[in-house]
């Protein structure tokens, strides 16, 4: 199957990016967006706007979303004007980092209508998006993955498939894990170089380039150093990523005492109202 016609469903921070690589990549994108506004200057280009999922889903061979929380992902399927409501044979890609559960419920509903879906949610944040770098961790029928390889090759640059629907997530809640805990590392070392006198710029450059190198000190660290919080992810999206994964480990009777100490701090920065600062805001814990 020849697929020229993409549907994209988000037009946020990694959104509007990754539908800019589409389009430029040669595929047709049409969008929606609850605020058509937002999708202004994706417009602009030469994408087409639609007003409902349905509407958006009826006239592709691809929809992809990449929304806020799990209740949209369901929403903009599974609604009265939902993608499911009106798309009948081709694929639906969601690649907001949601519930594994909720993956698996897509896939049996969409196989009901003919239609092949994958979960495919990304690391890599405003940066990737932008530079077409994601990772992309994909779960669903392999067959579907192998038809669907040009599209994600044009987001992203290291794109794996893990087995059946569901396991896209499962992978994601595995990198959030990782994050979680080293974020607390990283805002840990950078404030307590700062509190000894040092110069935490210096201090940075110097311990990126050994063991304790990592994306998140060398991209997150350098933007906590210059009071730099806008959100290339929202600390409440990391927050519901955190909840996810807790849940799913509960659910296969496994602790995670590094994930929830994570969780604590942040969910502390949220009461002071910063849930919609970026991640490496966790810094301004420890500075009080």
């Amino acid at each position: 199957m020849a697929l020229k016609k993409i549907g994209f469903i988000g037009t946020g921070v990694m959104g509007s990016s990754m539908a800019r690589h589409l389009h430029e990549a040669g595929f047709e994108v049409s969008v929606y967006t609850r605020t058509k506004e937002k999708a202004r200057e994706l417009l602009d280009m030469g994408m087409k706007w639609q007003d409902t999922p349905a509407a958006l889903a009826a006239g592709v061979d691809v929809v992809i979303s990449m929304v806020g929380y799990p209740r949209d992902v369901e929403s903009v399927y599974l609604g009265e004007k939902g993608v499911l409501s009106a798309k009948q044979g081709g694929y639906i890609v969601d690649m907001t980092t949601s519930s594994p559960k909720l993956a698996q419920k897509l896939y049996e509903a969409a196989k009901e209508k003919g239609v092949a879906s994958l979960d495919a949610p990304v690391s890599g944040g405003d940066l990737g998006a932008r530079n077409a770098t994601l990772a992309i961790m994909v779960g669903g029928d392999e067959a579907a993955f192998k038809e669907l390889l040009p599209v994600f090759q044009a987001m992203g640059k290291t794109i794996n498939y893990f087995g059946g629907a569901g396991s896209g997530q499962y992978t994601k809640m595995a990198n959030q894990i990782a994050i979680a805990a080293g974020m607390l590392g990283v805002a840990e070392s950078l404030a307590y170089a700062q509190k000894m006198g040092l110069d935490a710029q210096k201090v940075l450059e110097t311990i990126e380039t050994g063991a304790a190198g990592s994306w998140s000190l060398s991209n997150l660290g350098r933007r906590m150093l210059k009071g730099d919080d806008k959100p290339g992810f929202y600390i409440k999206h990391f927050l519901k990523d955190m909840r996810i994964a807790i849940e799913s480990a509960q659910e296969a009777g496994m602790e995670l005492p590094g994930l929830k100490k994570a969780k604590e701090l942040y969910d502390q920065l949220a009461e002071r109202g910063m849930e919609d600062k970026g991640t490496q805001a966790i810094i301004q814990w420890y500075q009080g």
